[in-house]
Order: C-alpha cells, then structure tokens, then sequence
C-alpha cells in the first residue's frame, strides 16, 4: 500500500538561476577522469596502466575488498595518466578520448528470464554496481547482504536541483527495464516516491514498484527522509539507494548490451549567462560543459548541488554521480556591521532584523560568504526548525565528533546520510562542517561495527 509522505520541517532556499527546459549536447571533451573518492570508502585497485588503450565500459580499477565491484571507462581512449596524492593514493585515473567510440559488448539481456544471482553478476561485468549505494552508512552497497527493500527518490527538492520530469522524459522504457532488474534482488518493495504535484512523472504508470507521493520544503527529497516515513531502518537492516539517472545507465545496459554513462546535466546559478540542460558524459572536463555561458569572475562552481555538491575549478572534473553543475558568486566581501541591521537580501530561520519569511517564494542570489567564522558549538535550537527526521541532530553531531558509537547507534545514525545535515550546516551559527563530522561517524561506525 503507497503511503504519501507530507513534511512541515525544512526550508526551501529559492535561488536565482534555475535550468530552462532546454536540451543542449556538450562536445566531447579531450579529456575525461575517474575519482576513486567520489566512491567513498572504496579502496581501489588499479587494473588499466597508464598509456593502455580502454573501451566504453571497460574496468579501470575495482575494491580492493571485493574484486567483482569494477569501477568502468565513461569513454573509450587512452588512459593518460594516473594522478596519486600522498601515500601514493589514486586520486584520478585520466583518460584522452577517441575521436570514434568504441564500447565493450555486454550482451543483450531478458530481465523476465533472468535470476537474482544473473542479475548481480551482470551488474558487477558491466561496472554498474556502484550505482547501487546502501544505507547505513551511505556507501557502495556490500553485494553479500540482501536489502530488506530498494528505494529510489524521482523527486529533487534541493537548490536548482534538476527536473527529473523532465530530463527522464522518453526513458520509460530504460526505467521499466533496470526497476525490474533490481526488483530481483530484494524480497522487499522497489519504493518509488514522487513529486505530488506532478503530472508527467515517467514513473507514473511503471510496474514492479510502489510509488509514493511526497510533498513539503527540503529535504523532503532527500532518500533519509522517505525511508524514514516508509520504511525506518533498524540495527542489522539495510537498504539500498539508487538515483534515477542511474536507473537509465542500467535499463540501457540490459537493452543494447553497452554501458552509456550520459547523463542531462543542469547548468544552474546566477552566474551562468544561460542556465539550461545539457547531454555529457560522467567524468567530463567542467570547463567544456560550461564554455561561453560563465562569468568567470569571482564565482565558485559547484559539481552538484549548493548544500551537499564539491567545488572544483573549470579544469575539474564531473563528479561520477551528479547531473547538476551549480555556479554562484564567491562569497568574499564582508559587510560592516553586517549583524547589527536590517537584511533583506538573504535567507534566515530567524526573524532578528530579517525578512525573507515576508516574502517566501522571492528568489536570491546568494553568495558563498558563510557570514562568519568558525566558533564554538552553541545550542540554539534551530536544528529541529528544518530537521524532519525523529532524531536529535544536535546530539547526533556531537557523539558524531567525540566518536561514541553506543551514542551514534542510539541516536539514530544508521538512518542518515551526510546530505541529510546540510540544511543544519547551512543555519549553523556556530559555523560547523556539519556533513564532514557526520561522515566522519559514519566510516568510524562502519570501521568498528561493520
């Protein structure tokens, strides 16, 4: 039975610079890279040497831990080079790309003739595995364990996220294909939740899922927060996650035998000339997706979204996962007396000398000035204001930072992921990393208790 999830507790930031409906096709960039952290807690393997020639969806490096995980090529070249930082850890695995594509054939599959077990071991050849990512602990899902359910959120509540109405249109197909190959591995429920106010959502009429309608501000998007209301999980659950461009990659995959990582990308910000949606490759170099629609000066770019998203330069790199680049001025002035008048041009929980709840649907543009420093951790109470889960978040945090994992287990950490604490970091007077503390807990958690 579908169960329609409402929250009140949130806060939608409404920024200036949201994508048009309008579909571009970036260039093939000269180079394209693979970031092993963009896998947390994967240790990789390299399998591909530098100057080896690879083939789209070839395995570039797999876990240390579990050698059926393959890490795949998005592109088909020459692996150019293998960027190590300290303890010579691989930080990039670069590839040069090929004027002409050449994919690794796969084979074409029938989902409905296909067990469980046929269905992990193509997703392991293929390289599609790590799309599949488990909670706790918000990581690449351990293949030994089976999910009590599956959950996929086809609803982005996050700043300028994307429309997925809109970029998964025609992809029914691709969708109904992949929902029905990962139905098979969990005795549980393909848990789908959705916008309610949409229309057109491509998982409307889909089968093998039950959808769930969900409704209120950020982060009522955001997979923790649909678990929570459907599904909680408790010690020794697990649950696995995928998003649904990653549906995509794998529904087509099991259709032509060949893995596409193409995703439609949103361009959003106030400092893109043009903000729309364009078609590129995982891995793609920032400065070909953006070339002659930025405002260079004085703007972070962001791979992902404004709260949970990773800066990079304009010779970064795609992160494996997004489909948002987010552009926005960097925060580098400071106001004299900026705390002591009036603010209209900003966003606040607060009602001390400022607007914005006059005026809720009025969109800002917004800089990256967090607005004061680093200082001591203060209850306020503010937290629980835009905190929808029925957990202590301040609590949380702090057995988070003084690693007492009887606390974390008790206060609810097998249920969160770091994004689900960056609408706490974004109100925090004190200033605090708020998703680096809590992903700090979660791989103590995940080191000690497994």
């Amino acid at each position: 039975m579908s169960k329609d999830i409402r929250i009140k507790k949130g806060l939608d930031i409404k920024l200036v610079g949201d994508a048009e409906h309008i579909i571009a096709e970036a260039p093939l960039s000269k180079v394209y890279a693979v970031m092993p952290e963009d896998f947390h807690g994967i240790i990789p393997k390299l399998i591909a040497k530098e100057g080896a020639e690879v083939k789209v969806g070839e395995a570039l490096f797999h876990s240390k831990n579990d050698e059926r995980i393959l890490f795949p090529s998005p592109v088909s070249g020459k692996v150019t080079e293998i960027v190590r930082g300290a303890r010579r850890k691989v930080l990039a695995i670069k590839i040069a790309t090929n004027k002409t594509q050449k994919h690794q054939d796969f084979g074409i599959k029938d989902v409905s003739k296909m067990s469980s077990e046929e269905v992990k071991n193509h997703l392991f050849a293929s390289g599609c595995w790590p799309f599949i990512k488990q909670r706790p602990y918000d990581v690449v899902a351990n293949p030994n364990q089976v999910p009590k359910a599956i959950f996929v959120s086809a609803y982005a509540s996050a700043p300028l996220a994307a429309d997925l109405d809109f970029t998964l249109k025609g992809r029914e197909i691709e969708l109904q294909t992949a929902l029905s190959a990962i139905a098979k591995l969990t005795d549980g429920v393909v848990h789908v939740s959705i916008d309610k106010d949409s229309i057109s959502s491509p998982f409307a009429n889909l089968k093998d899922i039950q959808i769930h309608k969900v409704s209120g501000p950020h982060p009522v998007g955001n997979v923790s927060t649909q678990i929570a209301q459907i599904d909680p999980i408790n010690k020794g659950e697990v649950v696995w996650v995928v998003t649904p461009q990653d549906l995509v990659i794998i529904g087509e995959l099991l259709l032509t035998g060949k893995f596409n990582a193409q995703r439609t990308i949103a361009l959003t910000g106030s400092q893109f000339k043009k903000p729309q949606y364009i078609k590129a490759f995982v891995g793609a170099t920032i400065s070909d997706l953006v070339t002659e629609n930025l405002d260079t000066e004085n703007t972070r770019i962001i791979s992902g979204n404004v709260l949970s998203g990773k800066q990079v330069n304009e010779d970064g790199f795609l992160g494996y996962y997004d489909n948002q680049i987010t552009a926005i001025p960097e925060g580098n002035d400071y106001e004299l007396f900026g705390w002591n008048k009036p603010i209209f041009n900003k966003i606040s929980t607060s009602r001390a000398l400022t607007f914005s709840w006059l005026n809720p649907k009025k969109k800002y543009d917004l800089n990256t000035n967090t607005n004061g420093e680093h200082r001591a951790f203060v209850v306020t109470g503010s937290y629980e204001q835009v905190f929808p889960l029925d957990i202590y978040p301040m609590q949380l945090l702090k057995a988070c930072m003084y690693k007492d994992l009887d606390e974390m287990e008790a206060l609810g950490a097998y249920e969160v992921a770091p994004e689900d604490f960056a609408l706490t970091e974004f109100i925090c007077v004190s200033k605090q990393p708020h998703q680096k503390i809590i992903r700090e807990g979660l791989d103590v958690m995940r080191e000690e208790l497994g």
